[in-house]
């Protein structure tokens, strides 16, 4: 896989395309008339409260559901849950390469993918570790490492640092950023945490209570990589809380 860094598109075409979706359970409606786009390589992350629809929306975006009314398109997307689901009888590299042997590869071959990766994402060493032996950020290195191997050009990720210690998260935020960089995809990315979602996205959604609703888009024109105490990601910050109805 080629992953050396990519010069950044200057007219980039439309990767996600949601257009007036609405998405119904039964007596509840998840989402409303709910329109999001993303351009290929952008980063947009998506916040909002519990229940208000984040996961359904990516889902949709993966074709794991289909909308009651609207529509959704744009290119093949692959889905990253909040739980790293890896197998535990399995190694971290057979873990990881677990989309090249679906899709056909020999494991001898979908190993020898997957190995040089390890090295660039900080995972050299552990390529024969069980997933027992793995810190919790270097778990969602092996899953987003499965993400990258499946070849979409789409990746939603779902609340992926959720469950990692503060210090753990901004480690993995940061290596994730660089990834990105040296790995470039089209990323929607679903989170509670509205700084995340300023340091990393390139545009910031923000969706109402249930039924979700975009209430807002915050683009975030800042240079990479940003520190959390920036003037500027403050006030980014403090802007989606306000769209959240956060006081101050």
């Amino acid at each position: 896989m080629d992953i050396t860094l990519k010069a950044p598109m200057v007219s980039a075409p439309t990767s996600v395309e949601v257009r007036g979706v609405t998405r119904r359970f039964g007596a509840v409606t998840a989402l409303e008339d709910l329109s999001v786009h993303a351009l290929e390589h952008e980063v947009v992350c998506v916040v909002g409260p519990s229940g208000c629809g984040k996961s359904t929306l990516l889902e949709l975006i993966c074709g794991l559901q289909a909308p009651d009314a609207g529509s959704v398109g744009g290119a093949p997307a692959v889905y990253m849950p909040q739980r790293d689901l890896l197998f535990p009888w399995a190694t971290a590299l057979d873990n990881a390469a677990l989309p090249l042997r679906v899709a056909g590869h020999s494991r001898a071959a979908a190993r020898a993918q997957a190995h040089p990766l390890f090295a660039q994402l900080g995972l050299e060493g552990f390529e024969h570790a069980r997933p027992e032996a793995l810190s919790g950020g270097m778990r969602q290195r092996v899953a987003f490492l499965r993400t990258l191997l499946s070849g979409k050009p789409v990746l939603a990720l779902d609340e992926p640092f959720a469950a990692l210690d503060a210090l753990t998260r901004v480690d993995v935020q940061r290596w994730l950023e660089e990834a990105l960089g040296r790995s470039p995809r089209t990323v929607v990315l679903v989170t509670h945490d509205v700084e995340e979602a300023v340091v990393l996205g390139d545009r910031v959604v923000v969706l109402s209570p249930r039924p979700g609703r975009v209430v807002a888009e915050l683009p975030v024109a800042l240079p990479r990589p940003r520190r959390r105490t920036d003037a500027d990601v403050v006030a980014l910050r403090e802007r989606a809380l306000t769209a959240l109805g956060v006081p101050a």
